[in-house]
Protein backbone atom coordinates (compact mmCIF):
# COMPACT_ATOMS: atom_id res chain seq x y z
CA UNK A 1 0.00 0.00 0.00
CA UNK A 2 0.88 3.94 -0.99
CA UNK A 3 1.75 5.77 1.67
CA UNK A 4 -0.90 8.93 1.55
CA UNK A 5 -0.23 11.80 0.05
CA UNK A 6 0.89 15.09 2.37
CA UNK A 7 -1.94 16.81 3.31
CA UNK A 8 -2.44 20.00 0.48
CA UNK A 9 -2.01 23.87 1.12
CA UNK A 10 -4.23 26.60 0.61
CA UNK A 11 -3.06 29.93 -1.34
CA UNK A 12 -3.01 31.55 1.40
CA UNK A 13 -0.91 29.11 3.46
CA UNK A 14 1.51 29.12 0.51
CA UNK A 15 1.53 32.76 0.19
CA UNK A 16 2.98 33.00 3.65
CA UNK A 17 5.88 30.90 3.24
CA UNK A 18 9.44 32.66 3.79
CA UNK A 19 10.44 32.51 -0.01
CA UNK A 20 13.60 34.75 0.81
CA UNK A 21 14.79 31.52 3.09
CA UNK A 22 13.51 28.91 0.84
CA UNK A 23 15.60 30.40 -2.44
CA UNK A 24 18.83 30.40 0.10
CA UNK A 25 18.35 27.16 1.04
CA UNK A 26 16.83 25.50 -2.01
CA UNK A 27 20.17 27.13 -4.33
CA UNK A 28 22.54 26.49 -1.12
CA UNK A 29 21.77 23.81 -0.06
CA UNK A 30 19.63 21.36 -3.17
CA UNK A 31 18.43 17.84 -2.20
CA UNK A 32 15.04 18.25 -0.52
CA UNK A 33 15.66 22.04 0.26
CA UNK A 34 15.82 22.16 -3.83
CA UNK A 35 12.76 20.00 -3.92
CA UNK A 36 10.94 22.28 -1.37
CA UNK A 37 11.66 25.52 -3.13
CA UNK A 38 10.77 23.97 -7.05
CA UNK A 39 7.46 22.62 -5.04
CA UNK A 40 5.81 25.26 -2.60
CA UNK A 41 8.08 28.12 -3.26
CA UNK A 42 8.09 27.98 -6.67
CA UNK A 43 3.54 27.94 -5.94
CA UNK A 44 3.57 30.45 -3.39
CA UNK A 45 5.60 32.75 -5.33
CA UNK A 46 3.24 32.52 -8.00
CA UNK A 47 0.34 32.85 -5.65
CA UNK A 48 1.77 36.09 -4.42
CA UNK A 49 2.88 37.73 -7.43
CA UNK A 50 -0.44 36.84 -9.65
CA UNK A 51 -2.02 38.55 -6.43
CA UNK A 52 0.18 41.79 -6.95
CA UNK A 53 -0.87 41.64 -10.34
CA UNK A 54 2.63 40.50 -11.91
CA UNK A 55 1.79 38.86 -15.37
CA UNK A 56 3.29 35.58 -16.25
CA UNK A 57 5.02 37.04 -19.03
CA UNK A 58 6.99 39.54 -16.62
CA UNK A 59 8.49 36.85 -14.41
CA UNK A 60 9.54 34.86 -17.93
CA UNK A 61 11.06 37.87 -18.94
CA UNK A 62 13.31 38.34 -15.74
CA UNK A 63 14.29 34.45 -16.07
CA UNK A 64 15.89 35.31 -19.14
CA UNK A 65 17.64 38.28 -17.77
CA UNK A 66 19.12 35.98 -15.15
CA UNK A 67 19.41 33.70 -17.80
CA UNK A 68 21.76 36.42 -20.16
CA UNK A 69 23.35 38.38 -17.23
CA UNK A 70 22.80 36.40 -14.01
CA UNK A 71 21.25 36.37 -10.71
CA UNK A 72 23.66 39.21 -9.86
CA UNK A 73 23.05 41.61 -12.29
CA UNK A 74 19.05 40.64 -12.12
CA UNK A 75 19.13 41.83 -8.51
CA UNK A 76 20.50 45.25 -9.33
CA UNK A 77 17.48 46.11 -11.62
CA UNK A 78 16.07 48.86 -9.94
CA UNK A 79 12.54 46.83 -11.11
CA UNK A 80 12.94 43.50 -11.84
CA UNK A 81 8.90 43.12 -12.12
CA UNK A 82 6.19 45.98 -12.71
CA UNK A 83 4.83 47.09 -9.33
CA UNK A 84 5.11 48.71 -6.39
CA UNK A 85 5.00 46.06 -3.92
CA UNK A 86 5.69 43.36 -6.11
CA UNK A 87 9.50 44.62 -7.33
CA UNK A 88 11.02 45.28 -4.02
CA UNK A 89 9.79 41.51 -3.36
CA UNK A 90 11.40 39.96 -5.90
CA UNK A 91 14.82 42.26 -5.56
CA UNK A 92 14.61 40.48 -2.03
CA UNK A 93 14.53 37.05 -3.91
CA UNK A 94 17.40 37.50 -6.31
CA UNK A 95 19.69 39.42 -3.85
CA UNK A 96 19.35 36.45 -1.60
CA UNK A 97 19.61 33.58 -4.50
CA UNK A 98 22.94 35.92 -5.49
CA UNK A 99 24.42 35.59 -2.51
CA UNK A 100 24.49 32.29 -2.78
CA UNK A 101 25.51 31.74 -6.91
CA UNK A 102 28.73 31.00 -7.76
CA UNK A 103 28.88 29.52 -11.35
CA UNK A 104 26.53 29.66 -14.78
CA UNK A 105 24.75 27.15 -13.20
CA UNK A 106 23.59 28.83 -10.49
CA UNK A 107 22.38 31.19 -12.16
CA UNK A 108 20.33 28.61 -14.42
CA UNK A 109 18.91 27.13 -11.39
CA UNK A 110 17.75 30.30 -10.61
CA UNK A 111 16.15 31.05 -14.17
CA UNK A 112 14.99 27.72 -14.22
CA UNK A 113 12.75 28.37 -10.79
CA UNK A 114 12.36 31.44 -11.96
CA UNK A 115 10.26 29.94 -15.24
CA UNK A 116 8.71 27.32 -13.05
CA UNK A 117 6.69 30.52 -11.36
CA UNK A 118 5.55 31.72 -14.44
CA UNK A 119 4.33 28.61 -15.81
CA UNK A 120 2.37 28.27 -12.35
CA UNK A 121 1.60 31.69 -12.90
CA UNK A 122 0.23 31.32 -16.42
CA UNK A 123 -1.55 28.16 -15.39
CA UNK A 124 -3.73 30.02 -12.71
CA UNK A 125 -4.18 32.80 -14.85
CA UNK A 126 -5.43 30.09 -17.93
CA UNK A 127 -7.70 28.25 -14.92
CA UNK A 128 -9.33 31.35 -13.40
CA UNK A 129 -10.48 32.85 -17.16
CA UNK A 130 -11.64 29.26 -18.27
CA UNK A 131 -13.85 28.68 -14.88
CA UNK A 132 -15.02 32.53 -15.28
CA UNK A 133 -16.29 32.08 -19.20
CA UNK A 134 -18.33 34.17 -20.75
CA UNK A 135 -21.27 35.93 -17.86
CA UNK A 136 -19.46 34.16 -15.35
CA UNK A 137 -17.60 37.12 -14.25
Amino acid sequence: MHPSPPPGRTDDELATLDVTALLRYGIGFGGSHRTTLFGDGAVGAAVVLDRQGVLPRAVAFLAEVVRSGGTAYAATLPEPVPGDAAAPLVRDWLQSAASLVRTVEGDQDVARWLQSVSALMALRLTYRTRTAGPGNG
